[in-house]
């Protein structure tokens, strides 16, 4: 009964991982309070837990995480009844879109970052006034995403999730930084894979049939493919009669013949068993963990003891030996000058510095030949947006919006073709995280994070027209995008928790982007790429300049679509 008396705050508590770890908090004595989105999954847990335990079990039904409104109407209810809580369990996800990152709407790719990522920060950062000294916040991530170094995991069909998760890994650090004082403990765990429905049932599914999609099946187009998986992933599983009855219905709907379907189905099956056979053959033991042990690892670190080891570290790390490619390094690999064609360079709300980069990177590109059109967000300051229209024509767009970046790219490129597209995000976070509301936190991600990605995304249709609906045409198709992240921050004494804030956006970044570009070489057989340049150096000093334009000569090269490597630490020497 360690945790009697204590209390537990689970979000997507009513079913999976969530409720097991709710009732392992229950059967050590601790009450709990249960989030989730649908009421019945949640009350049927509270029940279970208070006839076998005995312990307090609160339910907030209609809780999305993301949805910031309905995070604060918890706490202000906890906190209005005068109940604190010792543990905040970040558990609640999504599977998000499982689609290659050209095709991935917009839109489900904020909703999945928003959820992962969003929803942990603020269910901690709004929880704080409602954790008792000595409390933690445990964040739930994935195998995927975590660094070692100089390479990064791909999770191929899965952008949205990656960026995500890596923001996680690293919001977990960087609030361990800032909670200290405190007394308030903030560690993640990756646990690796768990059995679940969701991977059976849709991630594995879906990934296999994204396969078939990408590449098309036996005559049927891209768009057919995915018409036909709508109908035919529900099938999976199911007895001979059922399959056979659902086919054929399929059939009648779609105009796709019987025994064409029929092979797509057993295709998707066989691949999303591969896929899981792959994954278990990493494994040393050859085994997913149950959702009992993923509970008694959160148990174990929430103890005072290893918490206060284990503080602003992710454990266990993961459980899969992954062999890949280093895909960070240094300084870009040195090409001959090159000659540049149109080039878009796009700065969002950057400080003096960025703008200096946008100056650079448009005087590099028409001093060799090329033509560099430029925009600026229209969030940066009238300062930063009269000197940039000035000093290099740049007009005012809503970089986040994906409607404005095609009608910005459509006019660079005048009819003709989009060489490469440069987008600089800005610096990172100044104020502490942990002091941070919801609407700047918000403005942060978008920055940071998915404005990024729309440009990415944008600008690959820009290079490859028609590219997302028919992602056949990405083979030995050129394209280029180069995106500036945020860069560590400047000084002789630099702390540790500046360089934790800005490790938050940098961590979303490059997993990103190695997801991105295995999509566009492996499953696409693209000589596109995406490359993301990370300025700044952990002894704090300051940028070049001069190394990003060196980024940018790579990436239009004809070396850049072989190199394993995606990030560039450009002004590190290591």
């Amino acid at each position: 009964m360690e945790f009697k008396g204590k209390t537990a705050l689970v979000t997507g508590g009513g079913t999976g991982i969530g409720r097991t770890v709710a009732s392992a908090f229950a059967e050590r004595g601790a009450g709990v309070v249960l989030l989730g989105r649908r009421r019945e999954p949640l009350e049927e847990a509270a029940a279970d837990i208070r006839s076998r335990w005995g312990v307090p079990a609160r339910v907030f039904a209609g809780v999305d995480v993301a949805d910031g409104g309905a995070v604060d109407r918890v706490f202000a209810e906890l906190e209005a009844a005068g109940e604190g809580v010792d543990y905040i369990i970040n558990n609640a996800g999504v599977s998000g879109p499982v689609r290659c990152f050209v095709s991935t709407p917009l839109g489900e790719f904020r909703d999945a970052v928003a959820i992962h990522l969003t929803g942990s920060f603020w269910c901690a950062v709004r929880g704080l006034p409602s954790i008792r000294k000595g409390g933690k916040i445990i964040t739930i991530s994935t195998f995927f995403t975590e660094e070692r170094p100089l390479e990064q995991r791909p999770y191929r069909f899965r952008s949205p999730y990656t960026a995500a998760q890596g923001a996680k890994n690293r919001l977990a650090e960087a609030l361990s930084w800032e909670l200290a004082d405190r007394g308030i403990a903030s560690i993640a765990t990756n646990p690796g894979p768990v059995h679940s429905d969701r991977i059976y049932k849709t991630v594995y599914p879906k990934a296999a049939l994204e396969f078939l999609r990408a590449a098309g099946f036996e005559g049927v187009d891209p768009a057919g493919v995915a018409g036909a998986g709508a109908e035919l992933l529900p099938l999976l599983g199911e007895s001979d009669g059922t399959v056979r009855d659902g086919i054929a219905a399929a059939s009648g709907r779609l105009g796709i013949g019987e025994d064409v379907l029929t092979r797509m189905l057993e295709k998707i099956s066989t691949i999303a068993e591969k896929v899981q056979s792959n994954t278990s053959r990493m494994i040393q033991d050859g085994q997913f963990l149950t959702q009992a042990q993923v509970a008694e690892t959160v148990l174990c670190i929430c103890g005072d003891g290893i918490s206060a080891i284990l503080n602003g570290r992710v454990v266990p790390g993961d459980r899969v030996s992954y062999p890949v490619r280093a895909h960070v390094g240094a300084a870009a690999p040195p090409v001959p000058p090159q000659r540049f064609g149109t080039v878009l360079v796009t700065a969002d709300a950057v400080d003096g510095a960025g703008a200096s980069l946008a100056e650079h990177l448009a005087g590099h590109v028409s001093g060799n030949g090329g033509r560099a059109v430029c925009a600026v967000s229209g969030s940066a300051s009238a300062d930063i947006r009269d000197r940039l229209a000035g000093s290099v024509g740049a007009e005012a767009v809503d970089l986040a919006d994906e409607g404005a970046v095609d009608a910005l790219l459509g006019r660079a490129s005048g009819g003709g073709r989009i060489q490469a597209a440069v987008h600089i995000t800005g610096g990172p976070p100044e104020r502490p995280l942990s002091e941070t509301g919801r609407d700047e936190w918000d403005a942060l991600v978008a920055r940071l994070v998915t404005t990024p990605a729309t440009i990415a995304q944008r600008a690959l249709e820009a290079q490859v027209h028609g590219g997302g609906a028919d992602p056949r045409l990405y083979r030995d198709a050129r394209g280029a995008v180069l995106i500036v992240g945020p860069g560590l921050p400047v000084g002789k004494k630099t702390a540790g928790a500046q360089r934790a804030r800005a490790e938050v956006f940098r961590g979303a970044l490059r997993p990103f982007t190695a997801t991105v570009n295995q999509e566009l070489s492996e499953v696409l057989g693209s000589r596109a790429r995406v490359f993301t340049v990370l300025p700044g150096t952990v002894s704090g000093a300051e940028p070049d300049d001069s190394r990003v334009a060196a980024a940018l000569d790579f990436a239009v090269s004809d070396d850049a679509p072989s190199s394993p490597v995606v990030t560039f630490c450009v002004d590190e020497s290591r």
